[in-house]
């Protein structure tokens, strides 16, 4: 079921941004007096799923979910219809319009992925506005959970001040930035401490264990959540909601301190203090081999935290006036980011080029369970990046018309449709390389690693 519901908000996502990256095109056409043959959601080689003409275009949904399109008379596109090209340009063919007119034809669909990022973002922030741990509340730093986090350099308890000089605001932004970066600052007992990111950082992201969780994480109390039935302490007095404060008399406030000071105890007996209703008792138990004492933790609501003091959340809820300019802002935020990310994937001694996803990846970003705002939240970065990917200056992409084009418009020199129908076979090409490339990272990853 959740699998199901993964894969139903892809295609929803997907099919919602395909059809508006396409009227963006679409509509230019029209306004232009360009015929427009076909307008598709999917690809729809050799038959369709649904096909309607009306006017002059047709309207359809392909069998083939790897996109969509429009297919504008007198345009070479991946319909690669030649024998069109061959005839004398018609006055409603998208070759017959003046440069300028083509231009915004062709950057129609990405205008709109951009737009629909900005409104998405504006509507988000005016419904829920926005929550989050600012890394400035978080009084004795973070927990360092994975050995990769280590290896930067970092230790539980250090508080992360900036990236690439820039100040962090958000913990859960934490990863995503280092990912962008290349250098961090921090505090440790009171020194400030300034590193560079290694160049593999995102390789060995990449290679980790994908069941191993955070890199890190906010400290948190050590809360039982209930005492396993195959537990040696099942009999111990010790009760779900029990608060442990210290560890054979000597105090902790973290988890992650009770952690250390149980591996010290493996097999032994000691003492538990622990805080239930406001009153203290001391409780005997024992650690067995792995240095546990066979409870489960407890799932403590961020509020709930923030109200026994363990960190302070940051609310902010915005008018619609308000939530544009924040709409603008998260918009600009979430392209800057990926265009560091991409700049990244094109640099091989970074690996992550590793961590490029096809359609699982994307699938798997969805919840397991319908959450309006979650999926909101990833159909507008979606949109942002679609939006970028189209721009690349790749024949067969939007970006790849628009560089012929301009061109065209500074030398005053239209490329001839024989040079146009060959850079968009290598297009094609490049573009079934990075799909299949992307879909096979998944496919290893998912059933091979």
């Amino acid at each position: 079921m959740e699998t199901l519901i993964k894969v139903s908000q892809f295609i929803l996502s997907l099919s919602f941004l395909i059809v508006l990256h396409e009227l963006g095109h679409f509509i230019p056409a029209k306004l232009f007096k360009t015929r427009v043959e076909k307008f598709y959601l999917f690809f729809d080689y050799k038959f369709s799923l649904f096909k309607k003409k009306i006017g002059e275009t047709t309207y359809g949904i392909g069998w083939i979910p790897l996109g969509g399109y429009v297919k504008i008379s007198g345009m070479i596109d991946e319909s690669m219809d030649t024998e069109q090209m061959k005839e004398e340009p018609k006055p409603w063919e998208f070759r017959s319009k003046p440069a300028w007119q083509r231009l915004i034809i062709m950057l129609g669909g990405v205008t709109v992925n951009f737009i629909l990022g900005i409104l998405i973002y504006i509507l988000m922030l005016n419904i829920w506005g926005e929550e989050y741990i600012p890394v400035e509340n978080l009084k004795d730093g973070i927990w360092v959970q994975d050995e990769l986090g280590l290896d930067l350099g970092l230790q539980t308890g250090d508080k992360i001040l900036k990236i690439d000089g820039e100040k962090i605001k958000k913990f859960n932004s934490i990863t995503l930035e280092l990912i962008n970066g290349n250098s961090f600052t921090f505090e440790r007992n009171g020194e400030v401490i300034t590193k560079d990111i290694p160049t593999d950082f995102i390789s060995k992201l990449v290679d980790r264990d994908k069941n191993k969780g955070r890199l890190f994480n906010i400290r948190y109390p050590f809360i039982i959540g209930a005492v396993s039935d195959s537990s040696k302490n099942i009999n111990s007095g010790l009760k779900p909601k029990d608060r442990v404060i210290a560890i054979n008399k000597k105090s902790i406030t973290y988890f992650d301190e009770a952690k250390t000071k149980l591996d010290q105890y493996k097999n032994q007996e000691i003492t538990l203090t622990i805080k239930r209703n406001n009153t203290e008792k001391e409780i005997p138990v024992t650690i067995d081999n792995d240095g546990k004492i066979g409870v489960a933790l407890a799932a403590v609501p961020l509020k709930d935290l923030e109200k026994m003091g363990y960190l302070k959340l940051e609310s902010k809820s915005y008018t619609f006036l308000e939530a544009i300019p924040a709409g603008f802002k998260k918009t600009y935020e979430t392209l800057t980011g990926y265009l560091k990310q991409l700049k990244k994937v094109f640099n091989p001694s970074t690996g992550a080029y590793k961590g490029l996803g096809g359609f699982i990846s994307i699938g798997s970003i969805f919840p397991a369970v319908w959450n309006w705002q979650s999926f909101l939240s990833i159909t507008a970065f979606l949109s942002i990046m679609l939006g970028v990917m189209n721009l690349l200056p790749i024949p067969a992409l939007d970006g790849g018309h628009v560089m012929f084009t301009l061109y065209e418009m500074i030398s005053g020199r239209k490329p001839s449709d024989k040079f146009l129908e060959r850079a968009q076979v290598i297009g094609f090409l490049i573009l079934i390389a990075l799909l299949l490339f992307a879909n096979g990272n998944d496919i290893y990853r998912n059933f091979f690693k």
